[in-house]
């Protein structure tokens, strides 16, 4: 059984069920972007913790095992950036993105954030162990709408 069988599995059951990603968040008291990025297979889900989620979801008990292992995370489909700073937007997204698009679905409907209608700030956290980057991207949602041409 493979990582990409077993999301495949998480998929269909977490549909089954209706479950949200929310509540399987909270059935392990974790955040629920962490939660589902993990569950799509872009982190190592300690075992305790993937018992539980497999519980919830009828997997198997030996793909517990799987879940604990270290992903390979993002992809390699398109050319990676080489400047360190976008290069980490870019990784970031590779790992979330998945978790991020699951969770807007789930929370606005079919659609997407606008980068057109958007803003972006930028701010500096003060943090005992090193100063924190605080990054909003603030979209429109803009759903879509099927709308058939007139004559």
């Amino acid at each position: 059984m493979t990582r990409d069988e077993i999301t495949q599995q998480i998929i269909a059951a977490r549909l089954a069920k209706g479950l949200t990603w929310q509540q399987l968040a909270d059935a392990v008291d974790r955040p629920v972007v962490w939660t589902t990025a993990a569950l799509l297979g872009q982190h190592p889900i300690p075992p305790e913790i993937g018992t539980v989620l497999a519980a919830l979801l009828d997997l198997d008990d030996a793909a517990v095992n799987v879940l604990a292992a270290v992903p390979m995370r993002g992809g390699f489909d398109a050319a990676v950036p080489t400047d360190p700073t976008v290069y980490r937007f870019y990784e970031a997204l590779s790992v979330y993105g998945g978790a991020i698009k699951e969770i807007i679905h789930e929370q606005f409907g079919d659609g997407i954030m606008s980068a057109i209608n958007f803003s972006v700030n930028v701010e500096k956290k003060p943090h005992p162990g090193g100063d924190r980057v605080v990054v909003t991207l603030d979209g429109k949602f803009l759903s879509y709408e099927w709308n058939q041409a007139t004559e």
